[in-house]
């Protein structure tokens, strides 16, 4: 199964006003979708991140693959380290980039792998250990709209009261049953404030609460003794593997992260300091969904539980994130995910993924199980090329609104 082509899409879609400690959502987010096609006819999908560096360099690397069969992954890394130029020491910067270039490529020869055997990517991962994968309610703090825009569905969410109707109104439509809100928007005592509000309105549901690192250690330690037996964790609270490991001393319940251990060398540092407890998997970052189940047994040898990382994104990555979960049998914390913020909009065709009672079922048909809508994709291709947006820049969008916001951390 030698590589013959491999298409590089960058597509567009609509996003909400979703706030953060950066700042907030442009009208439009980004991805990239890469189409590996085989001598056979074999076609695998993967999905990766859309700023136009990224796509930049996926394009370069995308050349470099022609020629090589799909279980040559070695050889694959390989050759994107070497164009890329920077190798696995890039892993702890923003870029993380042979990892991130790698993985759209990885998942995508896992998808082909899977349909020329007839079997799940699941399969090729060692087998699922559940058949379905528990998500999260991911809650934003938001605008009614985009200034200018007419109010999107979901509404403003700008205190408690806004909060737990956005909540009510994901568990109707998707029967979540935990919950994270995506915090360092207001000052701590707001955001303690949300989360108090939603523990009385769903007392039975795991909450969450994730500030992007925007708190001081000591803002840190206030606020996580205050939810005292109300979080089931607290994610990023402050910035470092030094300052969770301070926080993580002081506070009941355990620290998450998807900031301070991005790598495999800061495993050490945070294992020999107990800076956390949970940590969040991202395949995009990590290297795809081989290396990602090589993390994840190396938090089984350190004890740590794990959940999984989301960030804008479609049905292709929503499948290889479900797959990778249900081969993983410590990811025993519900998986974050932004699907319902998409609402509707994907590259995939409808059918293989839905929701039932907060949870994916696992497609059980050959690779990934879903398959490519070239109508969708054509058309979120064009909208790339019209919505005038190349990078995420939260910071500069929010800005232009508020001019003296400031994205600096810790900022309480």
């Amino acid at each position: 199964m030698i590589i013959q082509q491999v298409h590089v899409t960058p597509v567009a879609f609509r996003d909400p006003p979703l706030l953060n400690a950066s700042g907030v959502h442009e009208p439009w987010a980004l991805r990239t979708i890469v189409e590996i096609v085989t001598d056979d006819g074999l076609t695998g999908l993967g999905e990766t991140y859309g700023d136009l560096h990224h796509l930049n360099r996926v394009r370069e690397c995308a050349k470099a693959l022609i020629g090589l069969d799909v279980h040559a992954l070695h050889t694959m890394y390989a050759r994107i380290d070497a164009i890329v130029g920077t190798g696995r020491q890039s892993a702890a910067t923003k870029e993380k980039s042979v990892d991130r270039v790698f993985s759209p490529f990885e998942v995508a020869c896992l998808d082909i792998r899977g349909k020329a055997t007839g079997v799940p990517v699941f399969d090729l991962l060692g087998g699922k250990v559940r058949d379905t994968v528990p998500y999260s309610a991911y809650l934003f703090y938001k605008w009614a709209g985009h200034p200018g825009d007419e109010p999107d569905r979901f509404g403003a969410a700008l205190d408690e009261a806004g909060i737990v109707a956005q909540a009510r109104l994901l568990i109707e439509e998707y029967g979540f049953t935990s919950i994270k809100l995506k915090g360092g928007v207001f000052p701590p005592d707001v955001e303690i404030a949300a989360i108090r509000a939603l523990h009385e309105a769903f007392p039975e549901v795991p909450l969450r609460l994730d500030p992007n690192a925007a708190w001081t250690v000591e803002t840190s330690i206030r606020v996580g003794r205050e939810l005292d037996g109300v979080l089931q964790y607290l994610e990023d609270p402050t910035a470092g593997i030094a300052g969770m490991a301070e926080v993580a001393a002081a506070v009941p319940m355990p620290l998450a992260t998807n900031m301070c251990v991005v790598a495999p060398e800061h495993f050490p540092p945070a294992m020999a300091s107990h800076a956390i407890g949970v940590l969040l998997l991202d395949h995009h970052y990590w290297g795809g969904l081989v290396r990602s189940s090589h993390i994840a047994a190396m938090c089984d040898a350190f004890g740590l539980a794990m959940s999984m990382h989301s960030n804008s994104h479609l049905g292709i990555s929503l499948a290889a994130m479900t797959h990778l979960a249900a081969a993983t049998p410590n990811l025993t914390f519900a998986c974050d995910t932004h699907t319902p913020w998409q609402d509707g909009q994907d590259v995939v065709l409808a059918g293989a993924l839905r929701f039932v009672h907060g949870a994916v079922p696992v497609p059980v048909g050959p690779g990934l199980g879903v398959e490519l809508d070239r109508d969708a994709l054509a058309v979120m291709n064009e909208q790339y090329e019209k919505c005038g947006i190349t990078a995420r820049d939260d910071t500069s969008y929010m800005q232009r609104f508020d001019p003296s916001f400031t994205a600096r951390r810790p900022r309480w």
